[in-house]
């Protein structure tokens, strides 16, 4: 753990201090230059630094560090145009009202959490992640993600979750196709038999997926009715949130849990 925190103490002053000796770095940081040197060659092969020219080897931090932060103020950005709609929707519906974002090539991750004030709900853990073909957030994303990008998702294989659960390559492309002409996503109990949930998804300024807006709720009160009501309010909330983000263009897709 230790080496670790020293790896961030060295980074941030490599940050600070940039171009900076290995030295310098240890006497303002009051550690064993050894140590600070560790700290160093570490941070390089993970690509957070690297070396500058001159007569003696000197750091700066490389471009890894600004990407880094502007996924964070992306995420920071997305939260603050989201929320006032996200509540809304909530108002709306008396329902929870779930953000995700997109993680990896195979999930998304549950960010933000608006709870109903009905005694009966489901309740996921913010930081949850979530399967993109047996979620309504999931297959929101991935219908309005590329064909490639689905294309390599089905090839990893569709784990089955519930007697539910679109594991079929075909019907789980015919159901995403449904979710484009629709602007939401539908799930009635694929991923957990207890929760059903519409989703849509948040398109950005590059015309992809950058997070869904799911309404949910336990399958015992998921009617057909409600699912079309609520599909339209969610889509109307995530087409909105995409506008404030500077889509190109308004987009439907569809997901949720």
């Amino acid at each position: 753990m230790q080496s670790v925190l020293n790896a961030l103490r060295v980074l941030e002053e490599v940050a600070a201090r940039q171009p900076v000796g290995v030295g310098d770095l240890a006497r303002a940081l009051e550690i064993p230059k050894s140590s600070a040197q560790r700290a160093l060659v570490t941070l390089q092969s993970a690509g957070w630094i690297r070396q500058v020219g001159g007569g003696s080897t000197h750091w700066v931090v490389t471009t890894k560090a600004l990407h880094v932060g502007r996924q964070a103020s992306a995420e920071l950005s997305l939260r603050d145009v989201a929320v006032p709609a996200m509540e809304q929707l909530r108002r709306r519906t008396d329902e929870t009202v779930h953000l995700t974002v997109p993680e990896g090539t195979d999930r998304v991750v549950l960010i933000e959490r608006l709870e109903t004030s009905k005694p009966v709900r489901i309740f996921m853990q913010l930081g949850m992640n979530l399967p993109l073909h047996a979620s309504a957030n999931g297959k929101a994303v991935l219908a309005a993600s590329p064909p490639d990008v689905v294309e390599r998702y089905i090839a990893e294989g569709l784990p089955r979750f519930t007697g539910t659960t679109i594991d079929d390559p075909d019907l789980l492309r015919a159901e995403l196709m449904a979710t484009r002409l629709r602007g939401y996503a539908v799930n009635g109990g694929e991923w957990r038999s207890d929760v059903s949930a519409v989703a849509a998804a948040v398109v950005g300024e590059a015309g992809l997926p950058v997070a869904s807006i799911s309404v949910n709720m336990p399958t015992s009160r998921m009617t057909d009715d409600l699912s079309v009501e609520y599909g339209l309010l969610v889509r109307g909330t995530a087409l909105q949130v995409s506008d404030a983000l500077g889509a190109p263009g308004r987009q439907g897709g569809g997901g949720g849990e």
